[in-house]
């Protein structure tokens, strides 16, 4: 079982659940695999099992999550360079200081002059290579630090400059006043809670995202791929990497 474990080596999706962050979800896996093997496992095993992510998602937002097992957590990046898909829900009238519904409500404003048309027109300007800020409350790191650490601390936190991100395609697939829901293809780097904050502001009102699924990262996409991460055992893993081979 030690060398079946130490073998792994590939990448498989998980779906990951909301009210997890990604890191945790990971040392879950792990200490889910170590048990199936003995809750007594020698430290030097542990450490040679290498196991990565592709992709942060936010703790509270669910979907596709690319893991890298063995040798192929070196591959990650290569392998999901770009292509991201998601489905999303905004809410208009209020922003708040982590763009989501997680954080504290900075500013509100009525919304009851925004029509379904409205927020279609706004759409068109996010579309294609735009220049985007990302949150502060964010993994980006400054001087090796989480900026979204340093602001739960309540430390000043400068934000990142803009910069260039590209949306392949962005839909509203539903509009039922203050929620909205859209979809989006999009490439590396770009962020759907700063998206419908930006789209708040364009609308003359304030905007926040409740609700965030990832439905494709790369080749894999939440509904031929992605496991449920409680499932998940050396067997398992090891048929899910026969079949992306």
């Amino acid at each position: 079982m030690r060398r079946r474990l130490l073998n792994l080596n590939g990448l498989i999706a998980v779906n990951k659940p909301p009210g997890v962050t990604c890191s945790d979800l990971l040392n879950n896996i792990k200490i889910k695999l170590f048990n199936e093997i003995s809750e007594a496992l020698p430290i030097s095993v542990r450490r040679q099992f290498k196991i990565g992510h592709g992709g942060t998602l936010d703790k509270n937002a669910e979907g596709v999550l690319v893991l890298g097992i063995g040798l192929a957590t070196k591959n990650l990046t290569q392998v999901l360079k770009g292509n991201k898909k998601y489905d999303a829900i905004g809410c208009l009238g209020s922003a708040t200081n982590t763009y989501d519904s997680t954080g504290t409500v900075v500013c509100s404003h009525s919304y009851c002059h925004v029509s379904r048309e409205d927020l279609e027109k706004a759409l068109e300007t996010f579309r294609g290579n735009i220049l985007q800020v990302p949150p502060i409350y964010s993994a980006l790191k400054i001087n090796g630090k989480r900026m979204s650490d340093l602001a739960h601390r309540g430390q000043h936190v400068d934000p990142k400059p803009a910069r260039l991100v590209t949306v392949h395609s962005l839909e509203c697939t539903q509009f039922t006043s203050p929620h909205f829901n859209l979809t989006l293809h999009c490439g590396g780097g770009f962020y759907v809670r700063s998206l419908i904050h930006d789209l708040g502001k364009s609308l003359g009102t304030s905007a926040h995202m409740t609700h965030l699924i990832r439905t494709e990262h790369g080749p894999f996409t939440l509904t031929q791929h992605a496991l449920q991460p409680e499932t998940l055992t050396i067997k398992v893993i090891e048929e899910a990497l026969l079949r992306n081979i």
